[in-house]
């Protein structure tokens, strides 16, 4: 994408209401929303994350599928997840929300117990032992995630990376996490949750197109 294109997708992304730009310093000393998400949608329905969004496919296809629910993409890069917000406003959907952030400040943009739901969907699986720190299931983001979800808040995992793929079960299996499903090629198995297999983000269908298989764990952190 041109940098010409890119500074008009963070331009447009301005004038979006549901869209929030803030600075790294706005989120880590009292982000307005953190505990008053209700305010911004003007309800207290539940609400679902997704972590590292991109284009924002996977919440905004959740949002038409369950209007009951609130949705907000995560992500650093604005001018990816500026067509999921396009496409809530055009639709009307009300409840889909984007913030343009880093994922290590979760916690400070959401409190304590106040996500029902949490959706990683296919992060760079930094392979590299000195990556570690980066990676979205190490044990200091679980920590983050549990903070935020409430006491039955569920986490999910797609990913084309099996390391990603085994790394998370191996360390879940660890800590004594309630793994509630794992399979390491969800689109082989006909039992395989609707919501997984019936939403593919522009990534995914390359992937599958090149013969990639498609991990999938859902879990719960006690």
């Amino acid at each position: 994408m041109g940098s010409k294109n890119k500074l008009k997708r963070f331009n447009e992304n301005e004038t979006f209401k549901n869209v929030l730009q803030p600075s790294r310093e706005e989120v880590v000393s009292g982000f307005k929303y953190q505990g008053k998400w209700q305010e911004f949608f003007g309800n207290t329905n539940p609400i679902t994350l997704e972590l590292g969004c991109g284009k924002g496919e996977y919440t905004v296809a959740l949002a038409r599928k369950y209007p009951e629910r609130n949705f907000i993409g995560i992500d650093i890069k604005g001018a990816r997840f500026w067509r999921g917000a396009k496409t809530a406003l055009q639709e009307g959907l009300d409840n889909v929300a984007f913030i343009r952030t880093q994922i290590e400040l979760v916690d400070s943009a959401f409190a304590k117990a106040e996500i029902q739901e949490i959706w990683i969907t296919f992060p760079d699986p930094q392979i590299k032992y000195k990556r570690t720190k980066h990676r979205m299931t190490n044990p200091d983001f679980l920590s983050k995630y549990k903070h935020i979800l409430q006491p039955d808040g569920v986490m999910n995992l797609k990913t084309d990376s099996e390391f990603m793929h085994g790394y998370t079960l191996g360390l879940l299996q660890a800590r004594g996490e309630e793994i509630l499903y794992a399979h390491h090629d969800v689109y082989s198995n006909t039992e395989s949750p609707e919501e997984v297999t019936g939403t593919q983000t522009f990534y995914e269908k390359h992937y599958l197109e090149t013969g990639k298989a498609i991990t999938y764990i859902k879990f719960k952190l006690k």
